[in-house]
């Protein structure tokens, strides 16, 4: 379980899709997309789609997210995705009396259950007091991340010191 802050943006997309009965039809599907402003939102949703869409594309909507971090899940059976409102619960001093703050985050997870889980287990870590709130399942169909490595690239596991030397040619032995 990771979790990443960013500002993300919810977008829904409309496009002819390929159905599993060989039939075409113009679908809508929504997804999150990383980016710093509405324009870059756009721009990243077109260049992530035409991976998948070999005909049109037309965004339909595009809107600031409500949260600002998500909570991505290492597991390939966690394909859903969960809006989890927490509140944070905190004591004023002068008055004495608990205040409560809500905060909304994006949970990916397999079930209802399996998110709440995941949430009690990220904010386990912290030492902030909370309730969940609620959680409700969205329709998201993906979240593409800015900058995310992809998984046809290969890790450098070379240590720096060593990046010079791999591509120098072994050293002859000496004469005897």
């Amino acid at each position: 379980m990771r979790s990443r802050t960013s500002t993300w943006f919810e977008t829904s997309v409309k496009y002819q899709k390929m159905m599993e009965d060989g039939q075409e039809k113009v679908v809508t599907e929504q997804y999150v997309v990383d980016a710093l402003t509405f324009t870059e939102a756009e721009s990243v949703i077109y260049e992530e789609m035409a991976h998948y869409v070999s005909g049109d594309i037309k965004l339909t909507r595009i809107a600031q997210a409500a949260y600002g971090e998500i909570f991505f899940s290492d597991m390939d059976t966690d394909d859903k995705w969960y809006k989890a409102k927490l509140q944070f619960i905190t004591i004023d001093e002068k008055t004495e009396k608990e205040k409560r703050s809500n905060v909304t985050y994006l949970v990916q997870a397999k079930s209802l259950p399996i998110a709440v889980k995941y949430v009690d287990q990220v904010m386990g870590g912290t030492m902030v007091d909370y309730v969940i709130a609620g959680i409700t399942e969205t329709k998201f169909m993906d979240v593409f991340e800015h900058n995310a490595t992809s998984k046809k690239e290969e890790k450098n596991d070379v240590p720096e010191y060593m990046e010079g030397e791999k591509n120098e040619a072994p050293a002859e032995a000496p004469a005897e």
